[in-house]
């Protein structure tokens, strides 16, 4: 059995983001960067408890993007897998590119179980998973919850609407994972000192096509500031609700 996951940098939620080249890249200068916690709180730790269960899975970590990854990618070792690749590009924004270059690996290395996070919490797109999972013309579970094998089967769980939806694939499969998937977990001294000597694997990217651009970036508008109003002053209160409260 080999595990496939896939990890993307993003910045970290207290990160101030600002732009440039008038708004059209992302100015990452001073950016403190960290796993996409899709990526490691449930995808990553998951497939740790499965090869927990199961010492006889071979688990491997991947990345797509520059040199700046490797310390992200060794975070990584140091929770659990075996050995890491990271695909050696600076194209980043695009996320057919991306899949391609995931997609290129996986076929290579004859993996069993695809994982992703459900979305990068940057962009938000929640695109990768599913195609990767058509470029290798393997079925895609989504925003899977949980995930237990049996075997070659995967039995899945997706919440929906109303109630959870229960799911049986044969394997190869790919699948995003969400939140109840697995519980976030801290690299041990132990395995901080592992992921210094495990094999990190740098591979050149393939051709593929990049099938989006990003014209502009703002930022949202900066919040007002907020209005106390006395207790015993209800008039006030009222008139700012009917005139300036606004209904997000």
């Amino acid at each position: 059995m080999k595990i496939l996951v896939c990890l993307s940098k993003t910045p970290d939620t207290t990160a101030k983001i600002t732009f440039k080249n008038g708004n059209t890249q992302l100015e990452e200068a001073g950016v403190q960067w960290i796993i996409n916690p899709y990526d490691e709180w449930y995808a990553l730790v998951r497939a740790i408890e499965l090869k927990e269960k199961d010492p006889t899975i071979v688990l491997h970590l991947l990345s797509v993007g520059g040199a700046d990854l490797d310390p992200i990618i060794r975070k990584a070792l140091a929770l659990g897998g075996d050995e890491a690749i990271r695909v050696n590009t600076t194209e980043t924004s695009d996320s057919f590119y991306i899949a391609s270059q995931i997609a290129e690996v996986a076929r290579q290395g004859g993996y069993d179980l695809i994982m992703t996070g459900k979305e990068t919490i940057d962009y938000n797109g929640a695109s990768i998973g599913g195609m990767v999972a058509e470029l290798l013309d393997l079925p895609y579970i989504s925003a899977a919850s949980k995930l237990d094998l049996n075997g070659t089967t995967a039995n899945l769980s997706r919440e929906i609407d109303g109630g959870e939806e229960a799911n049986e694939v044969s394997l190869p499969v790919v699948v995003s994972c969400m939140k109840g998937m697995a519980d976030a977990r801290i690299p041990n001294m132990r395995g901080i000192m592992a992921a210094r000597t495990k094999p990190l694997k740098v591979v050149e990217p393939v051709d593929a096509e990049k099938l989006t651009t990003y014209v502009n970036y703002e930022l949202p508008p900066a919040k007002a500031g907020v209005k106390m109003v006395s207790a015993d002053n209800v008039g006030e209160l009222v008139r700012l609700l009917h005139e300036e409260a606004r209904v997000i």
